[in-house]
């Protein structure tokens, strides 16, 4: 996996983290995080094809799924457990999967990265085909469990995109529509949680958001399918209602809104 520059391991610019104050240490560490948004901005026309093609699949009935490991597989798996009660999405349409599998969420499993063909193994388990896309996150871009997937993925027709943090990555030649937020060196050497695991999240957020918008889980600004699992979101929920149907009484649009289900379900049949 040589031939290309692996900035991520780079050195950080900073010696001796031991010696400085924790201001030191602060300010450093926000200086090279406002690095990150500049790095993805540059990466957006790669974000954009994925999301189209990723949007078409779901469009026609298809899943996405995130695989990773160590800290990129866990950002996945945070980024799809949130679309089901932020947009309302049946559960299984957006899956997050990590190498060493739910007990690597937590604790590091030894060498679950290394394997080449345990990623397309644990796909599988979901009967993946070519109606669905799969993003391999990867900040490295050389991890065999992720490459694998994608490799086998793409073989059998199947849409697929990646994140990683370096450019020209066997990662990203695996992938159709690859995705290169190059944030530089680390403030501590190698620690990708850091700068890389920061760009990993905000193109997830680009990416889930704009796919949900795209398939119509989002009205206007609103978030109009989200579940109603505690009181904040009923709260939310009830101010909608209220707003878009011209209800004046707090405790009607709450009881309309509870009874449908979603702000999206008690609008439309208020208004049939």
């Amino acid at each position: 996996m040589s031939g290309f520059n692996k900035i991520t391991e780079q050195a950080s610019p900073y010696r001796h983290l031991e010696n400085m104050s924790i201001r030191e240490l602060l300010d450093n560490m926000n200086n090279e995080d406002q690095k990150v948004p500049l790095a993805v901005q540059r990466s957006i026309p790669q974000i954009e094809k994925l999301v189209a093609a990723i949007s078409d699949k779901m469009l026609a009935g298809g899943r996405m799924f995130y695989i990773g490991a160590g800290t990129s597989g866990r950002l996945g798996i945070l980024d799809a457990s949130e679309i089901p009660p932020t947009y309302g999405l049946p559960q299984g349409l957006v899956i997050g999967l990590i190498a060493g599998g739910e007990e690597a969420i937590q604790r590091p499993v030894e060498q679950a990265e290394d394997s080449w063909e345990r990623g397309w193994a644990d796909l599988g388990k979901f009967s993946i085909n070519d109606k669905d896309a799969v993003i391999g996150i990867a900040a490295s871009g050389t991890t065999p469990y992720v490459i694998g997937a994608l490799q086998e993925a793409r073989r059998r027709g199947i849409v697929t995109g990646c994140i990683t943090c370096n450019y020209g990555t066997p990662l990203a030649q695996a992938a159709e529509y690859p995705v290169e937020v190059v944030v530089g060196p680390e403030f501590v050497t190698g620690s990708t949680r850091m700068k890389s695991g920061t760009a990993q999240k905000l193109v997830l957020n680009m990416i889930s958001t704009s796919v949900m918008i795209q398939i119509g889980r989002v009205e206007d600004n609103k978030m109009v399918n989200m579940q109603l699992t505690n009181s904040k979101l009923i709260d939310r929920g009830t101010k909608m209602v209220m707003e878009k149907t011209g209800i004046k009484d707090y405790e009607t649009a709450k009881g309309l809104l509870i009874r449908y289900g979603s702000v999206k379900k008690a609008v439309d049949n208020l208004l049939k």
